[in-house]
């Protein structure tokens, strides 16, 4: 990776710069930006390895910029347990060679989440519903993110449907995404994928992407998130089929 001619390592800083842009206006799609971008140049493990630093880092920033950590974690810890359970069970789905499935699976589950988040599906998940449903959301989030590196989908549905505050809900995403992060870490290293030269490559992505994040909250204050959300999704949707389509022809 840092052996990479310059003309590779520029596309790979302006993909984080762009990805974490993203993050700034709309609070959260850097590693979803990241994967499907890096994911049509390297094979999806070694786009995943890239993600940790950055993803860990912006969103431990977002985690600890809410209200309240403690009543966050009391009330999602049977999500965050069933995040690491299926990421690290899963994690030999992403690493374990098969490119073609993995690309399909990460093209499939870009479509999805694109899909369903333009679609406004206004749904709300019960107090009484959330005390068995955590658990089960966590689990299939984790198993998503060990598969394609991606860690979107069901979890932003589910907690966007919890009735959190905006406050609450960013900070609920924040720990989502940092602790699926972990996870994956965890998942990489153990399959051999996260050594200590892409530990120190993906160090070198937190630069671009912070950058980008600034820029995307300076952008936030004048441009309309609604509608830069909107073609956001759409692009995605068109890049997570992009993606399926050259993984399957």
């Amino acid at each position: 990776m840092i052996a990479a001619d310059a003309s590779h390592l520029t596309l790979i800083a302006l993909i984080f710069l762009l990805a974490g842009m993203v993050k700034g206006v709309t609070g959260m799609g850097l590693p979803t930006v990241a994967m499907g971008l890096l994911g049509s140049l390297m094979p999806p493990p070694l786009a995943a390895s890239l993600l940790v630093v950055p993803s860990f880092v912006t969103n431990f920033w977002q985690l600890g910029a809410g209200p309240s950590f403690r009543r966050q974690a009391n009330r999602l810890w049977p999500m965050m347990v069933g995040i690491v359970i299926g990421t690290v069970v899963c994690a030999g789905l992403l690493t374990g060679g098969a490119t073609r499935w993995t690309a399909a699976t990460l093209g499939t589950a870009l479509c999805l989440y694109a899909l369903v988040s333009l679609a406004s599906w206004n749904w709300r998940v019960t107090p009484p519903v959330e005390r068995w449903l955590s658990l089960p959301i966590g689990i299939a989030t984790g198993a998503i993110t060990g598969a394609t590196g991606v860690f979107v989908i069901p979890a932003v549905p589910y907690l966007q449907a919890l009735g959190l505050d905006r406050d609450d809900l960013v900070q609920a995403l924040g720990l989502s995404f940092t602790v699926s992060t972990v996870a994956l870490a965890v998942g990489l290293a153990d399959s051999g994928v996260l050594a200590a030269d892409q530990l120190l490559a993906s160090g070198m992505a937190l630069g671009p992407a912070i950058i980008g994040m600034v820029l995307g909250q300076r952008l936030r204050a004048v441009i309309s998130a609604r509608a830069f959300r909107r073609w956001f999704l759409i692009c995605l949707a068109g890049l997570g089929a992009q993606l399926l389509v050259r993984s399957i022809a």
